[in-house]
């Protein structure tokens, strides 16, 4: 692994998403090959293929395994596919890069992972946001003391999606997307929520189907008690014309404000001092060691990295279960009408094997 030769990569599903996993290689293009990709659509392989150095395009992801054995590989298809191309690809000796959501329940999370291999090749998720330099800032800040305890977050996600958009067959429903908002637009923001406040403790939700024809929800509202004792709100929708992806954490020092749409830099990061704080350290805040966005390509070097050393990626394992389990919890909430905390749904429980619960196929 730590040979230096470049990685070999390959592409499952060759969507629009899949374009940002091909600009996170080329940006890396003196580590990675793209050498492969497949979908179950032909054409969109080998108009992907040609946009790249060589690659070579397939129709399924046996063939592309068999016979370019690349060493990682992105699974951009949808969620309902993830676990059986994941194995697929772990068992050939790959690693894999998985878009979101990583899966559609708890049960199908762990059934990827165990099919790791004892010092790899590991799954890691896609959570780029978590990747732009400024969140790692806001760490170091909070880690430090600087900004004081965290009391107060704001989690939103409020987008917009129409009827056209719900018209391709998999989304909407349980058994293909395995959720609404919270599992295929929000997670990415309530990731970054849990990355920078560290574990959750409870939460209490409400979902609702306001305008859609589906099966899940269009809408959640969730509050959320952290273990440090801050208490947070979140909201998910695709019901909102004015789109915006926003987090704001008031701490005894300072109000901690990221405002963007789908990625950010530092000059999408406001802070807001407390009447007692020198205007120096404000100063401070704002002026990070390094300036670089979210994306995906600041998403896979740390994973390069990782796959170089040998180790286990960010994002992988219990780091990139944990905000799966919250949304398990926010369903389970939002059916019970109780509020559920952290580790309380294992093996036996409806919502580990479905964010649906017990109401898997039928209407929310």
């Amino acid at each position: 692994m730590g040979d230096g030769k470049r990685l070999r990569v390959a592409v499952v599903g060759t969507g629009a998403i899949a374009e940002s996993h091909r600009a996170a290689y080329q940006a890396h293009r003196d580590d990675v090959d793209i050498v492969a990709a497949a979908d179950v659509d032909e054409s969109r392989a080998v108009a992907f293929c040609a946009t790249t150095e060589h690659a070579q395009p397939y129709r399924d992801l046996g063939s592309l395994l068999a016979e370019q054995a690349p060493d990682l590989v992105s699974i951009c298809t949808p969620p309902g596919l993830h676990v059986e191309q994941t194995r697929a690809v772990l068992e050939s000796g790959a690693w894999v890069w998985c878009e979101k959501p990583p899966c559609r329940s708890l049960a199908e999370y762990d059934e990827m992972t165990a099919a790791e291999g004892d010092g790899g090749p590991y799954v890691s998720f896609v959570y780029q946001q978590r990747s732009g330099s400024a969140a790692a800032h806001f760490r170091s800040l909070l880690a430090a003391g600087d900004l004081g305890r965290p009391l107060v977050a704001h989690c939103q996600t409020t987008w917009y999606r129409d009827a056209a958009y719900y018209a391709v067959p998999w989304r909407g429903r349980w058994e293909t997307e395995g959720g609404g908002p919270a599992m295929g637009h929000g997670i990415h923001q309530m990731d970054l929520l849990l990355h920078l406040l560290g574990e959750w403790a409870e939460v209490q939700a409400m979902t609702a189907r306001l305008v859609h024809d589906v099966e899940t929800e269009d809408v959640s509202t969730a509050l959320v008690r952290f273990e440090s004792g801050a208490l947070g709100t979140v909201v998910n929708s695709v019901l909102s014309p004015d789109e915006v992806s926003r987090i704001r954490i008031d701490c005894e020092n300072a109000t901690a404000e990221l405002t963007h749409l789908y990625g950010y830099g530092i000059k999408d990061w406001r802070y807001t001092p407390a009447p007692h704080v020198a205007e120096a350290e404000v100063v401070r805040w704002h002026t990070p060691p390094d300036d670089f966005g979210s994306s995906h390509a600041a998403a896979f070097a740390p994973v390069l990295a990782a796959y170089r050393e040998g180790r286990r990626p960010p994002c992988s394992g219990d780091d990139g279960r944990r905000v799966l389990e919250f949304v398990a919890a926010l369903y389970k909430s939002a059916s019970t009408g109780l509020g559920v905390r952290r580790g309380e749904i294992g093996p036996d429980d409806a919502f580990y094997r479905s964010m649906a619960g017990a109401r898997t196929g039928v209407p929310a």
